[in-house]
C-alpha cells in the first residue's frame, strides 16, 4: 500500500523528536511492545512500556510515541516485527530514535470512555458469568477485593458507633446513681446531725459519708470514662469517613483505567476485522493517532490508578493498626475504671459495716423534735408565746398526747435496733 495517498491526521496534536539510549536487561529485552507498520499504518509507535524494564527506568518513552530509528537506521515501511528482530540484535544496549507525541488527555475522555465507565461500576458486584454476558469480562480488576473492604468499614463504623451509644448510656447511668448516692449521704448525715445519742450520730454520719464518697468514685470513673468516647468518636468522624473516600476515588481511577484496556480491545478488534476483510481503515492509514491517544490516556489512567491503589492499601493497613491498637487501649481502659469504681465503693462499705446495729432513743427523739423552728432543745420547755385559738388547741392536745403515751416512758427507756439483714 502507497502510504503517500493520505496524509497523517494527528488530530491537532503535535509531535517532536528525540532519541534516548536504552540498556537492555539479561533477559536482552527493553521493556516496549510495538504496533503498527507496513502493511497498513505508515508508522510504527509503542504500545506499551513495562514495569521495571530499562525503558521504563530511563522514562524517555511513553505508549503512543512513534518509532523512527534504531540505531539512527529509519525503520519507515518496516513490519513491527522487523523492527522487534532489530532491537533484539543489539548487544548491551539499543538507540531509538522517536517524535514524541504531546497529547491531552482531556481529549481522549470521550462520551464513549465515560459511559464504559459507568458500566463497569454498574456491574462491579457482578458475577463473573454476569459479566461474560454483559462483554465486561475483560474487565480483569472487577470484584476488587480492595472494594469490598467497604463493607468491612461499614460494619466497623457500625461497631463503633454501637461502642459509644452504649457508653453514653452507661455514663447517663452511672450519673443518676451517683445523684441518688449524694442523695442518700446528705440525708443521713442530716440524721447524724440532729441524733442525739452519741453512738447513733456517729454511725449514720459515717453512713452518710460513705454514700458521699461514692458519689466521689462515680465522678471519677465518668472522667476517666468520658474521653473514651472523644477518642472513639474521632476514629468514627474522621479516620473511617477519610479512608472511604480514599477507597472511593480509588474506584473512580480504577473504572477510568479499565474504560480504557476496553476501548483499546475494541480498537484492536476493530483493526484485525478490517484486516481480515482486507479493507483500509482510515485512522490506522492516516497514522493511527487516535489509537495512539487512548494508549497514552491508558498508560496515565494505569499511572494514576497504581498510585491510588498503594495510597489505598497504606491508609487500611493504618486503619487496621490503629483499629487493633485503639480497641483494645479503649476496652482496658474501660474495664480498668470500672473495676477500680466497684473496688472503691466496697472498701467504703466494707469500713462502715461495724457500725451496725444502730441504737436509736425513739422516745427522746420524737419528745425533742416540735413541729415549729422556735422550740427549745432542751427538755420539754416551749417559748411562750402570742397564739391564735387554733394554734392553742393543737398545743393542748400535743401536751395531752405527752402526758398520758409518753412520758410514763421515760422512766425506762426502750432503745430500737436499727441494723441490717
Amino acid at each position: 500500500m502507497d502510504f503517500g495517498e493520505l496524509e497523517e491526521d494527528t488530530m491537532g496534536m503535535t509531535i517532536t523528536t528525540g532519541s534516548c539510549t536504552l540498556k537492555k536487561d539479561d533477559s536482552n529485552l527493553v521493556g516496549i511492545s510495538i504496533g503498527g507498520g507496513a502493511p497498513y499504518c505508515p508508522c510504527l509507535y509503542i504500545v506499551q512500556i513495562f514495569d521495571n524494564t530499562p525503558a521504563y527506568h530511563e522514562a524517555s518513552l511513553a505508549a503512543g510515541d512513534e518509532i523512527v530509528g534504531i540505531n539512527n537506521k529509519s525503520v519507515k515501511g518496516k513490519t513491527k516485527v522487523e523492527v522487534a528482530k532489530m532491537i533484539q540484535q543489539e548487544k548491551d544496549q539499543v538507540i531509538i530514535n522517536y517524535n514524541k507525541l504531546h497529547a491531552d488527555p482531556k481529549q481522549g475522555k470521550s462520551l464513549d470512555i465515560i459511559l464504559k465507565k459507568i458500566k463497569h461500576r454498574m456491574v462491579e458486584n457482578m458475577s463473573s458469568s454476569t459479566a461474560d454476558a454483559l462483554g465486561l469480562s475483560r474487565a480483569i480488576l472487577c470484584n476488587d477485593s480492595l472494594l469490598k473492604k467497604m463493607d468491612e468499614l461499614e460494619r466497623t463504623s457500625e461497631l463503633y458507633s454501637n461502642l459509644i451509644e452504649h457508653t453514653r448510656q452507661l455514663l447517663k447511668s452511672i450519673f443518676e446513681l451517683s445523684a441518688t448516692h449524694k442523695a442518700f449521704g446528705d440525708l443521713f448525715a442530716s440524721i447524724g446531725a440532729r441524733e442525739q445519742h452519741p453512738n447513733a450520730s456517729e454511725a449514720f454520719f459515717k453512713f452518710g459519708q460513705s454514700h458521699r464518697q461514692i458519689d466521689k468514685f462515680a465522678h471519677q470513673l465518668m472522667k476517666t470514662i468520658k474521653p473514651m468516647i472523644s477518642d472513639l468518636n474521632t476514629y468514627l468522624t474522621k479516620a473511617i469517613p477519610d479512608t472511604k473516600l480514599t477507597i472511593q476515588k480509588y474506584a473512580d481511577v480504577k473504572f477510568e483505567y479499565l474504560s480504557y484496556c476496553l476501548k483499546v480491545k475494541e480498537m484492536d478488534d476493530e483493526e484485525y476485522s478490517f484486516a481480515s476483510l482486507q479493507e483500509p481503515l482510515y485512522r490506522v492509514e492516516t497514522g493511527n493517532y487516535e489509537y495512539r491517544l487512548i494508549l497514552r490516556c491508558r498508560q496515565l489512567a494505569r499511572k494514576k490508578f497504581a498510585k491510588c491503589r498503594q495510597d489505598v492499601l497504606v491508609k487500611l493497613e493504618l486503619l487496621d493498626q490503629k483499629h487493633v491498637q485503639d480497641i483494645v487501649f479503649q476496652l482496658h481502659r474501660f474495664i480498668t475504671a470500672m473495676s477500680k469504681y466497684h473496688t472503691d465503693c466496697y472498701e467504703s462499705m466494707k469500713s462502715i459495716v461495724n457500725i451496725f446495729p444502730i441504737e436509736v432513743d425513739l422516745p427522746a427523739n420524737i419528745l425533742d423534735f416540735c413541729k415549729t423552728n422556735k422550740e427549745t432543745k432542751s427538755g420539754y420547755e416551749f417559748h411562750d408565746e402570742v397564739k391564735s385559738d387554733t394554734e392553742s388547741e393543737d398545743d393542748e392536745e400535743f401536751n395531752k398526747f405527752k402526758s398520758n403515751n409518753l412520758l410514763q416512758e421515760t422512766i425506762d427507756d426502750k432503745l430500737i435496733d436499727i441494723s441490717t439483714d
